[in-house]
């Protein structure tokens, strides 16, 4: 059989280009090889353990009865969406989630605006403001429990006596925040921590905003309302809701604040808290498990959609 010359010339194009695609696959390796043990190291600590979680539950696990551990399919999160205590642990998530967000940016918005402006010891404000982010969730909560709302020598209780003692009142009003309010209590200490959170990614989109547009705007005579509102709100819509989402996913795993305050009492308790009791204090490894595995996935579904923002963030910030 003859060759033409169309196929000698394929061949031998083919031969030349195998070693240039065999040192191209070398260097890939090359540059990829030292990242392969912190990726197996991230598997083994995220991805087993989870996968873990995924297979017992759909066991009937439980310490107490160590006889009778079986498969039970989805036998729990049946359970656990017919369970009233966890539709009520659910609806506190979502009003907390919610509660906590949309104060925090509102509260963000407003001093991220006034960081933006120049005036003499900004730089000290900002790290005031910026400080109860740093603080330890477990201190920051502890701090609200007994340093602001204990009946009594809490702060606020002492706001209290001194407002009366103006009005030569004797018997100022002295409430138990904790046992009158408890998921307004809670809310409140989560709303001074991530505050400064929803500020600096406020602050980011203001200070990246063109100014040569503000200028132009003050010079045909807008306010500054409708500098806001035309040009400074529109700017700051992907990054408004980039804060939302980053804020939701951490917010709805919140643990401390609702363990240290109210020990999930007073119909505080979310769903960290519900699977907490339902792995420390029932000992119900599988529904435990289950529980985890919703949260999870909801948290995965949230992630999802914030990086997807945060990836339209960075090619409009290269465009």
């Amino acid at each position: 059989m003859s060759i033409t010359h169309m196929q000698k010339a394929r061949l031998l194009a083919t031969g030349a280009a195998a070693p240039a695609r065999r040192l191209r696959s070398r260097q890939a390796w090359a540059r990829r090889g030292p990242l392969l043990p912190a990726l197996v190291f991230m598997v083994i600590v995220t991805q087993l353990p989870f996968v873990a979680t995924l297979v017992i539950s759909f066991m009937d696990w439980n310490a107490l009865r160590p006889g009778e551990r079986g498969f039970t399919g989805f036998g729990n999160y049946t359970q656990l969406f017919s369970d009233p205590e966890l539709r009520s642990s659910v609806f506190t998530t979502v009003w907390l989630t919610a509660g906590v967000v949309l104060v925090s940016l509102v509260l963000g918005l407003g001093a991220a605006l006034l960081l933006d402006r120049k005036f003499r010891g900004r730089g000290l404000v900002r790290t005031m403001l910026i400080a109860p982010f740093l603080v330890v969730p477990v201190a920051a909560a502890l701090l609200w429990k007994h340093a602001l709302y204990n009946p009594e020598y809490g702060l606020l209780n002492g706001a209290l006596t001194w407002i009366w003692s103006l009005f030569g009142s004797d018997s100022p009003p002295q409430p138990d925040w904790i046992t009158q309010a408890p998921l307004t209590a809670v809310t409140a200490s989560l709303i001074w921590q991530w505050t400064p959170f929803m500020m600096l990614i406020l602050l980011a989109g203001l200070q990246s905003r063109p100014l040569d547009v503000v200028e132009a705007a003050r010079v045909d005579g807008a306010g500054a309302w409708q500098i806001f509102r035309y040009l400074t709100l529109p700017h700051l819509r992907r990054y408004i809701e980039l804060a939302v989402l980053l804020g939701s996913i951490y917010i709805v795993q919140n643990f401390d604040a609702v363990f240290t305050i109210t020990s999930g009492g007073l119909d505080t308790a979310n769903l960290p808290y519900t699977i907490y009791q339902s792995f420390y204090q029932a000992h119900d490894y599988g529904r435990a498990s289950a529980a985890g595995v919703i949260v999870v996935l909801g948290t995965i579904v949230v992630a999802t959609l914030a990086l997807r923002l945060v990836s339209t963030l960075l090619r409009e910030e290269q465009s």
